[in-house]
């Protein structure tokens, strides 16, 4: 039976640890980038009682 390669392993996951620190700078690098295409972006306002009134054929919501 083969014996385990540590150093082989460790090395994986050295460079797996690299690879997601690199992603993680890029993506604080790029705020307004979004990986998900169906994510509104963090400047839009978010759909709540500013958003329906503003919205052309709406009714304001009751104050």
């Amino acid at each position: 039976m083969a014996t385990p390669n540590y150093s082989y392993e460790k090395r994986q996951r050295e460079l797996a640890k690299k690879r997601k620190n690199e992603e993680k700078r890029q993506r604080k690098a790029t705020p307004n980038r979004s990986d998900d295409p169906n994510a509104p972006a963090h400047d839009e306002p978010s759909e709540g009682a500013e958003g329906a009134a503003a919205e052309p054929g709406t009714t304001p919501p009751n104050a």
